[in-house]
């Protein structure tokens, strides 16, 4: 081996080459790096037209992403028509990537056998993402398949909360005693059939396999052989409670740049890691949940059946059903009002449209800094400041505006000094809802992101309604 990597002549290597073609292959990708649409369309065609042979060609070559995406593209016939193309070549990494309202429905088309046969090729923190929401008995079904070293790992960590590094983890872990050379975990790791894949740390644990410190693989590999690796490990590590929700440990690995972190259990003795890319996976579900929530759309896919996605949607449309007929006994109070002065109903949808549209851009924001734990009560009376003045001087210009336009339309400056007074006084009031409501949603232990959005909403139809008419009835009568 060269020690000197400066010295290695890459002219005369014999390196390979690379164009810009081999980077992406088949043609089967955009600028974005996401599926064509004319490939999928190939594929699709190629099925429509019993084309088999051709279909299943165009699939070999992607990607495991790639084709889960495929997968999650297509319809539910043409996706079990794939399926069945894909039985005897199907890479079990395929099943990992698929979304999970796909991977539910692919699950159920095979076979419990070929389903264990995956579970054995893979990590087990993929191993258990792969079959943690199967019905019990069918879970119970596949696991009889599974040799017991990897059924017991996966049955473990079931025993963990769905969302905690538990559940997370790979049990798959590099570690070595402290008294070891750097050239013994080097042949270790050299002769190890059980490494995981991927990693980027080695622990180095006690005789009780609690974890005293860890090397990064690139400074164990710059090192000599006869080097110590107590000489080398850091033993300021991060250690991550079994029971630690997922959502706290992709904020550590956020807060401070990890790549990987030690999973210990009760008595502090390390049971397994959990690696980047697994965090990326649930910042990435996180992120949607929140989205999802917003909308009140919690837990919905494409895939879903229609009679599904109705169900669902139903319960949100019912509460906000509830909050609208709040709003129009509101309105029903100065119903003689509106009879006398029509202007005024032609005008309320104007005040409580804005009302709302600036508290869902103060909630947006409030709900997202949550979640990234930038605001807390520390900044919390800060942040609320901000966003009332914000609504105040959002309120003021747009009064100016609105007022104007009011008394020209009208030919009544009474009426546009309503609607200014109204517009201030609910652009304020949405700004103080937009961040009180979800501070005080969390302090309650709720989800902020699943139910802010009907109570700013509400609020500010409320307020924008009463304040409106109210005015309106006192200045014109």
């Amino acid at each position: 081996m060269n020690d000197n990597p400066e010295s290695l002549d890459t002219k005369s290597a014999n390196l390979p080459s690379f164009s810009s073609d081999d980077v992406i292959k088949h043609s089967v990708h955009g600028e974005d790096y996401a599926l064509n649409p004319s490939f999928v369309r190939g594929v699709i065609d190629a099925l429509d037209q019993g084309e088999s042979e051709k279909a299943r060609r165009l699939l070999l070559p992607l990607h495991a992403a790639d084709i889960a995406d495929l997968l999650g593209l297509v319809s539910g016939s043409e996706r079990r028509e794939l399926m069945r193309l894909l039985s005897h070549d199907l890479d079990p990494d395929v099943l990992v990537e698929l979304d999970p309202d796909v991977r539910d429905d692919v699950l159920k088309q095979l076979e419990h056998s070929v389903i264990a046969t995956a579970v054995q090729a893979m990590e087990s923190d993929d191993a258990v993402h792969l079959v943690e929401d199967m019905p019990h008995e069918e879970l119970k079904s596949v696991l009889k398949h599974v040799p017991q070293i990897d059924r017991a790992a996966v049955e473990q960590a079931m025993t963990y909360g769905e969302d905690c590094a538990g559940r997370l983890m790979q049990r798959e872990v590099m570690t070595v005693p402290p008294f070891w050379t750097v050239g013994q975990v080097i042949d270790q790791m050299r002769e190890s059939k059980g490494l995981p894949d991927l990693f980027f740390e080695i622990y180095v644990v006690d005789e009780s396999f609690h974890p005293i410190g860890s090397i990064p693989i690139s400074r164990l590999m710059q090192a000599q052989r006869t080097v110590a690796i107590t000489a080398l490990m850091d033993t300021e590590i991060h250690l991550v409670p079994a029971a630690l929700d997922q959502g706290q440990l992709a904020y550590l690995f956020h807060q401070y740049h990890l790549l990987s972190a030690a999973v210990v259990n009760e008595d502090q003795r390390l049971v397994g890691m959990v690696t980047i890319d697994d965090i990326v996976d649930v910042i990435k579900e996180e992120d949607t949940e929140d989205i999802l929530a917003l909308g009140g759309v919690k837990d919905e896919g494409l895939s879903d059946g229609v009679i599904t996605t109705t169900k669902r949607r139903f319960s949100w449309l019912l509460i906000n059903l509830a909050t609208a007929i709040l709003a129009s006994i509101v309105i029903a109070f100065f119903d003689a009002t509106l009879e006398r002065f029509v202007a005024l109903a032609i005008l309320m949808p104007i005040v409580a449209s804005m009302g709302g549209n600036a508290g869902t851009q103060t909630l947006t924001v409030a709900v997202r800094a949550i979640a990234t734990r930038d605001l807390t009560p520390s900044n919390a009376m800060r942040i609320i400041v901000r966003e009332v003045l914000v609504g105040g001087l959002n309120g003021i210009l747009f009064a100016m505006v609105m007022g104007m336009v009011g008394g020209l339309w009208f030919q009544s400056w009474i009426i546009g000094g309503v609607l200014a007074a109204a517009m201030l006084i609910n652009l304020i009031c949405a700004g103080a809802a937009g961040i009180l409501v979800p501070l005080g949603i969390q302090r309650s232990g709720a989800d902020p992101a699943l139910a802010s959005t009907v109570f700013v909403t509400t609020v500010t139809d409320l307020i924008g309604f009463f304040v409106f008419l109210s005015l309106g009835a006192l200045a014109l009568n």
